[in-house]
């Protein structure tokens, strides 16, 4: 097994790093701060091709392996949370569905902009009463003539505000249970009965919007259906499936985040006339955070590793989004105990860190959820 990164990987790497530290990180405080969607440097991203990164170059794409793909996503998230969600919830979700699905004139009119940043993109699947229980979903999305009339509503769709471009999840069978549930491209700006009720108030994952969204007798072309009608569950548990090993990247991220403060304020912090780095207790903290860190990185790569040779990576997805999202949380809480007092201040990100690791454990799959999967895989 060869674990050091290609020089591809490694220029990929640098290049996000960069970019990061010279543009995102210098705004992060402001922009969870502010809440609002940093426009600009989503466009600077997309001018960098890292809005469509695992997508191929004939479709708008930069056309990275995964392996890549993570990497940068997490260099992102080590700069905003956010910011990882927005590029997330874009290429892993809404790119995805587009890519996997789409036929081909699908891909050349929705994809490609997709992937440049021209088009923001957002997955519409949960509702307020279908979370983690999808055929639960009550939208439903009638055929009439050559046209499809969607009534229903959505809940917790990040960029669901600032779309362009949302797949959309409905039931076309509502007798049918999850094999009556199908998928749709809806344009916002296009189609009437298209509205946002408004945005969610949140803990962390400040700049991602996090829409409500409702649909009011909406029409859209049945030529915007993906694949065949009733194709829609599966379409939603492979694109999760997949969009796990990048919460499992803004996971690595930003834990990254939160040990390299924790590292750098340790060495400057002095207490009884020496670092507190000096002390053991700090070191020990310092450890524990590298060696979570360093582990959820594997478990990344793998899954990754599995899904580039095109074999079943349904466990190792699981079980790479699982330890990140908690050992995020678990090494941001460390790096706010090694600031003391300063950590439970806004004036130091170490307190960012931790609301923004929190989301990791609850979206594309609770850590309870993803339990259950692990075990099943295992049973089977």
């Amino acid at each position: 097994m060869d674990f050091s990164l290609s020089a591809e990987q490694k220029q990929i790497r640098d290049m996000v790093a960069e970019f990061v530290d010279e543009e995102v990180k210098p705004r992060a405080m402001e922009i969870d701060e502010e809440d609002e969607f940093p426009a600009d440097l989503v466009a600077e991203m997309g001018e960098l091709g890292l809005m469509g990164m695992p997508f191929p170059e004939e479709y708008g794409g930069a056309g990275l392996d995964y392996h890549s793909y993570a990497i940068g996503l997490a260099e992102i998230s080590r700069g905003s949370g956010g910011l990882g969600t927005i590029v997330a919830a874009h290429t892993s979700l809404a790119g995805n569905m587009l890519y996997e699905f789409g036929n081909e004139a699908q891909k050349e009119e929705y994809l490609t902009p997709v992937n440049t940043g021209e088009d923001i993109g957002a997955f519409a699947l949960s509702e307020a009463g279908a979370g983690s229980d999808v055929p639960a979903m009550t939208t439903t999305a009638e055929k009439e003539g050559d046209e499809y009339v969607v009534n229903g509503g959505k809940l917790w769709i990040s960029n669901g505000s600032v779309a362009d471009t949302v797949t959309l999840f409905a039931k076309t069978d509502p007798e049918a249970d999850n094999k009556g549930i199908s998928s749709f491209v809806v344009r916002p700006e296009e189609d009437d009965g298209f509205v946002v009720e408004g945005t969610e108030h949140k803990l962390g994952d400040k700049g991602c919007p996090t829409a409500e969204l409702r649909f009011d007798d909406m029409r859209i072309p049945e030529d915007r259906l993906l694949g065949e009608e009733g194709d829609g569950f599966v379409h939603a548990l492979k694109t999760l499936n997949g969009g796990r090993i990048t919460i499992a990247a803004r996971g690595v991220g930003i834990a990254q985040a939160a040990l390299d403060d924790a590292l750098a304020y340790s060495q400057d912090r002095e207490q009884f006339d020496q670092p507190i780095s000096d002390f053991q207790a700090i070191q020990h903290k310092l450890a524990d955070m590298d060696t979570k860190l360093q582990a959820a990185k594997m478990l990344m790569h793998r899954a990754a590793d599995k899904k580039i040779r095109g074999e079943k990576f349904i466990k190792e997805a699981a079980q790479a989004k699982l330890y990140a999202s908690e050992i995020s949380r678990e090494v941001a809480n460390e790096g706010i105990q090694i600031h003391g007092g300063y950590g439970y201040t806004t004036d130091f990100a170490a307190e960012r860190y931790y609301r923004d690791a929190k989301l990791n454990e609850i979206y594309e799959g609770t850590s309870e959820i993803l339990r259950n999967t692990i075990a099943n895989q295992l049973l089977d």
